[in-house]
């Protein structure tokens, strides 16, 4: 009840001191007006609960406030004040929205019984919208498509974290999926009103992604010929998803740092800190741990970051999705000219026991691909990439003959299958593998791939 505001407005004095007086005794926060125009000024700076007017005003009245009140999005319970020779104009009110109308002179105990069934109604209306909301967000989760318990433990975890304020960190491979599972936790959390702002800080020279993340101001460096706001303070009071935080530059992860320690940007140029509240989530494709051991990457920032660790299977690991996201992909490409796409049982075999390297996105753009160029009904083996109907059963048969297979043990004959088979053109292996040619340096690096790229060279001399 304390937290209860109640809105009186009334041209007289003596009714806006009694109603106050009277109210305040039960436990409400009062606030007076004494016009329907001081009275919208007033919920301007601040929401009620409850508003009691007076029928008759000078200037705006009682039914022209409940009109502009209907205008807003959300809308006060309205108790309206009537002598008993305006009953028709009281009535008028209920039609247009009024919660309950009391004519003068009333008794106290009327005036206190309406104001706490219009409270009681607000909260079963506030409860009712809250629970639908509820309902909403734990059965929907949009474009993510999956039933098998990988992809359920992991939506098990966005339901558990979302409402959460810490720091996710989604780690997995290229084209797993996490920036569905960004916004995922962003549309079940309760800044899902709010912005949802994202940025891939592989995709961006240092310099740009510092401006674009903090701003800047006019005049701090060429071509900056006025302020522009950064993406951390267009995301004020929502969310804020970093792909690919792993490829910041140091100067980039200390300013990062200082917006979750500080909850404060500063822009490129600029002196004056400002504020911003953004729930941060972050993903990466990289061994982060690695790249703190090695001095590439902040340990404060990667503990930071790391609160919430949530890692997105890679396709491979879910292979009872892998039907399922085919008769997705294929209604959502077949649509846009109307003819409904078959793919023949030969053709969902091959993809069923593809290990698909670039996960989600791989078998996204060959289905895509596939629909685009047949133009019959059904989609058949020669509609598919050679590399995938020839290839996929090498690949697989390595994977078998390895005796409880570490991931990295399977990723490393992945990647080793398609340089090899693309000539060792890495800039078309990256293509294969649906992931940046950085990413597969990186990898290659990591692996030792080099070397087995030079001995397989000397073994075919």
């Amino acid at each position: 009840m304390a937290n209860d505001k109640i809105l009186v407005v009334d041209d007289e004095d003596s009714m806006c001191n009694f109603l106050s007086i009277m109210l305040k005794k039960e436990g409400y926060q009062i606030t007076t007006a004494h016009s329907g125009e001081e009275a919208l000024k007033k919920l301007d700076k601040a929401a009620h609960d409850v508003v009691i007017s007076d029928l008759k005003m000078k200037g705006m009245n009682g039914l022209g406030l409940i009109d502009e009140l209907n205008k807003r999005e959300s809308v006060p319970f309205v108790i309206i004040m009537t002598a008993f020779a305006t009953i028709e104009s009281a009535i008028e009110a209920l039609k247009k929205g009024a919660f309950d109308y009391i004519t003068k002179p009333f008794k106290v105990d009327e005036i206190k019984l309406a104001v706490a069934r219009a409270l009681e109604q607000r909260r079963i209306r506030s409860e009712n919208v809250y629970l639908k909301k509820q309902l909403h967000k734990k059965e929907a989760f949009g474009d993510i498509i999956g039933k098998s318990d990988a992809i359920m433990e992991v939506l098990s975890q966005v339901r558990k974290i979302a409402d959460s304020e810490s720091t996710v960190l989604l780690t997995g491979e290229s084209g797993t999926g996490k920036e569905l599972i960004a916004r995922a936790v962003h549309e079940h959390s309760y800044r899902s009103e709010k912005p949802f702002v994202t940025v891939n800080c592989g995709a961006l020279p240092e310099e740009l992604l510092e401006s674009e993340l903090f701003g800047h101001v006019k005049g701090s460096f060429t071509g900056a010929i006025r302020d522009k706001e950064g993406l951390f303070k267009v995301a004020h009071e929502g969310s804020f998803f970093l792909d690919e935080v792993g490829e910041m530059s140091p100067r980039i992860q200390v300013k990062l740092l200082r917006v979750l320690q500080e909850k404060e940007i500063v822009p490129v140029g600029g002196t004056s800190p400002i504020k911003v509240d953004v729930r941060l989530i972050a993903a990466t494709n990289a061994d982060l741990d690695s790249a703190v051991s090695m001095g590439h990457f902040r340990k404060d920032l990667f503990y930071r970051l790391n609160v919430i660790p949530i890692h997105i299977p890679p396709l491979r690991e879910r292979k009872e999705d892998i039907l399922l996201l085919i008769d997705y992909f294929l209604k959502k490409y077949s649509e846009p000219d109307g003819k409904v796409k078959k793919i023949n049982p030969a053709s969902r075999k091959i993809l069923g026991n593809y290990a698909w390297p670039g996960n989600v996105r791989e078998l996204e753009n060959v289905v895509e691909r596939a629909v685009t160029l047949q133009k019959s009904n059904t989609i058949t083996e020669k509609d598919l990439p050679e590399k995938i109907v020839k290839g996929q059963g090498r690949v697989m048969a390595r994977a078998n003959e390895l005796e409880n297979p570490t991931l990295e043990t399977i990723e490393k004959a992945y990647i080793l299958w398609v340089l090899r088979e693309s000539g060792w053109q890495k800039q078309r292996a990256a293509e294969t593998l649906g992931i940046d040619p950085s990413t597969l340096y990186r990898k290659i690096e990591k692996y030792g791939l080099k070397e087995l790229k030079e001995h397989s060279i000397g073994e075919a001399r």
